[in-house]
């Protein structure tokens, strides 16, 4: 039986373990990050990878930092056939690539060498893409940087945001891994390199660029509200006051007011002018402090104070 340690710690890498385990491959060990406080009360949660990890009794490591610890010595010792990543979150040592037997690889979620780094799929959905995928590389000390040993495309439909399309590409990550794994493991892989020329860099969102600008076209706006939905979620600064937009949609209607102004308002529905001319309804946000709620539940509160032709978001 093959042997692999697996990597990862979001739920796109959920599927993907539980393919290699139903495919028979056997696991030595689960890495995942260490468990972390999350939401509001800072309750401390296991990974997703954990969880599963956990329920089909595989042994889980948790190194803070995966070089250098106890745990990559471990994971030396054994001597695995395979190292296979998903979405892990951490560089791993050249010493520790070089401890497998036959290959480390990596299951990253866009067409590289498009989209290298840690947030492709945001980028992806951001940028107005029409399409993103599955690459299955080598990994080497560079970052995402190894030879494509697969690739696979699939669409993003305008109603895709970050959680829809890991849900799709995690499913598609899986069935591509376990098609190259045997040809890996019999030795007939075939890689192709990365065109460096064409690399584009997708670095982990800031704080700082969670904020959206009116100033781009409604489609854009509307595009990074989905990339950053679920977390970390983009806001905006409406009448004023921060707030989070969860949910919006591009309209057909064209304006000449200036970004930013109120363009329409009746009891269900709020239009926000965007960049070149196009508008932007806002369909559910979060104010600060305040339960995430529908736009009716707003203009029925805080929202009443809205006056069409005002500039509500600077």
């Amino acid at each position: 039986m093959t042997t692999v340690v697996f990597m990862g710690t979001p739920s796109f890498g959920v599927p993907i373990l539980q393919g290699l385990v139903d495919h028979h491959y056997q696991i030595l060990a689960a890495v995942t990050q260490p468990d972390r406080p999350v939401g509001r009360k800072r309750q401390i949660q296991q990974s997703p990878i954990k969880k599963l990890a956990t329920s089909l009794n595989i042994p889980v490591l948790q190194p803070q930092k995966i070089g250098g610890s106890p745990e990559m010595q471990q994971i030396i010792d054994w001597h695995p056939d395979l190292i296979v990543t998903a979405a892990f979150g951490q560089f791993l040592p050249t010493k520790l690539l070089n401890a497998v037997k036959i290959a480390a690889v990596n299951v990253h979620g866009s067409l590289l060498p498009k989209y290298r780094g840690g947030a492709p799929v945001q980028y992806a959905i951001m940028n107005g893409d029409k399409q993103t995928g599955v690459s299955i590389i080598y990994m080497v000390k560079k970052m995402d940087a190894g030879d494509i040993l697969a690739q696979k495309a699939i669409p993003i439909e305008n109603t895709d945001d970050t959680q829809s399309m890991f849900a799709k590409l995690s499913l598609v990550g899986r069935d591509l891994l376990l098609a190259v794994l045997p040809k890996l493991v019999a030795g007939d892989a075939n890689a192709v390199p990365q065109a460096e020329e064409q690399v584009v860099f997708s670095p982990t969102i800031k704080p700082d660029e969670e904020q959206l600008d009116f100033t781009k076209s409604a489609f854009l706006v509307d595009a990074k509200v989905r990339a950053l939905r679920p977390d970390p979620t983009a806001y905006t600064i409406l009448n004023g006051k921060r707030t989070k937009i969860w949910q919006t949609a591009v309209n057909e209607q064209t304006t000449e007011a200036a970004p930013g102004t109120l363009v329409h308002k009746d009891k269900h529905h709020l239009q926000i002018a965007a960049g070149n001319g196009t508008t932007l309804e806002i369909l559910e946000l979060q104010p600060a402090g305040k339960p995430r709620q529908t736009i009716t539940d707003y203009l029925n509160g805080a929202g009443q104070a809205l006056k069409i032709g005002q500039k509500v978001i600077n």
